[in-house]
């Protein structure tokens, strides 16, 4: 799959969009290795989102525990 960002995006947000969970942002990130240093994405940016088992869990990942 194909992912064009939008102004703002970053891997976390983009791995919850296309593929419905946080998680996933470490997958898009080895998907998406010239773009690895990008903290948040301008418009226009072209990713590719790979497949992944549907694996949703109810842990938040280390940087979000406790913030909510």
């Amino acid at each position: 799959m194909i992912y064009v960002t939008t102004q703002g995006d970053t891997f976390d947000g983009i791995a919850k969009k296309t593929l419905g969970d946080e998680h996933f942002l470490t997958d898009v990130m080895r998907e998406n290795p010239q773009h690895i240093d990008t903290a948040v994405f301008p418009a226009g940016v072209t990713l590719t989102i790979p497949d992944v088992e549907d694996a949703v869990t109810d842990t938040p990942p280390p940087w979000r525990e406790g913030a909510g």
